[in-house]
């Protein structure tokens, strides 16, 4: 009698487990056979706190292209025939590419967790505080006080994401770790590298004619 009671126990028990796989198939076959998914569809790649973070990285990946054109102004401008400066125009050619490439790379992460970049709308945030156009046609040294300050700014917005992923209600440790493998520390490596050039070449301009100091620190700049 036991034996016929444990063999219709674990009938019954069979029995159960494939109505509940079977539940959970159709229910997967339901809603990605949908032409349409919603963002509680269980056929994207959302988890954890994407939501929370998905603006800011968006407004992160907008100000990471404007500082990549304004840079590119920047190595135009340096790179004429009036002003020749091959070392500054390197320097911002490479700040230009750096920030294209973080943007692209940016875009892939939040496509990857199932985000969609929209650059039809507007999103705001600590690395796109300024809404004045820059004047881009300045003199070196302040050239490099306004490349400081642009790295400034981007240390800060990848702060703030890094931040918002960690505090937010509903934490992403995922993209927690990749702003701070990816962005912080290759931001503070830039802030502290255009901050020494700044004032490096604010203590050789302090002379009658800074000419030749400027044109020193430009050859400077080229082997870099």
């Amino acid at each position: 009698m036991k034996l016929l009671v444990a063999f219709a126990l674990i009938a019954s028990l069979g029995a159960l487990a494939q109505a509940e796989e079977e539940y959970c198939h159709n229910s997967v076959v339901t809603a990605c056979s949908s032409s349409t998914f919603s963002a509680n569809s269980i056929c994207n790649a959302r988890f954890a706190g994407i939501e929370h973070v998905e603006p800011e990285v968006q407004a992160y990946i907008n100000s990471q292209l404007t500082k990549s054109y304004e840079y590119l102004l920047l190595a135009t401008h340096f790179n004429s025939y009036q002003k020749n400066r091959p070392g500054f125009q390197k320097l911002y050619q490479g700040l230009s590419d750096r920030s294209f490439e973080d943007s692209i790379a940016l875009i892939k992460q939040i496509t990857k967790r199932g985000g969609i970049v929209d650059f039809n709308s507007r999103h705001e945030s600590a690395a796109s505080v300024s809404t004045k156009s820059p004047t881009l046609e300045v003199d070196e040294l302040h050239s490099l006080a306004l490349a400081l300050d642009n790295e400034k700014q981007l240390a800060t917005g990848a702060t703030h994401i890094h931040t918002r992923a960690i505090h937010a209600t509903e934490r992403d440790p995922e993209m927690a770790h990749y702003i701070e493998e990816e962005y912080l520390g290759k931001q503070a490596e830039s802030v502290r590298k255009l901050s020494g050039y700044a004032n490096d070449l604010a203590k050789l301009m302090k002379v009658p004619d800074p000419s030749l100091s400027i044109y020193l620190f430009d050859e400077y700049l080229q082997k870099q």
